[in-house]
């Protein structure tokens, strides 16, 4: 669906716009949720269920964007404030739907 102009000169290049359900989305959730480790394109093919070659391709849009980094083998969220942001509301979205799945716990 095209923007306005307007809107499009408008908008920052510091917006953080991944959709929802996308591949590059799915990826940069997964590393954000499990931001205290690293992980290889395999691991994150066979966690996430993506073609293996496709995940290559994702990590490097990605880290072009400055979203992922990677040392050697080895792919994890980068360090900026956008994604601090970003993880904190995925992990606060996940325990929004626990407590609603399951209830408080007594």
């Amino acid at each position: 669906m095209p923007i306005s102009i307007d809107r499009f000169d408008d908008e920052t290049a510091d917006v953080l716009d991944l959709q929802q359900g996308t591949q590059p989305y799915r990826i940069l959730q997964f590393l954000a949720e499990n931001s205290e480790q690293a992980f290889t394109q395999t691991e994150i093919h066979e966690a996430m269920d993506i073609e293996r070659g496709s995940v290559g391709a994702v990590l490097s849009r990605l880290e072009e964007r400055s979203l992922v980094r990677h040392r050697g083998r080895y792919w994890t969220v980068a360090e900026d404030d956008r994604l601090a942001s970003y993880a904190a509301q995925v992990n606060a979205g996940s325990a929004l739907t626990t407590d609603d799945d399951y209830g408080d716990e007594e």
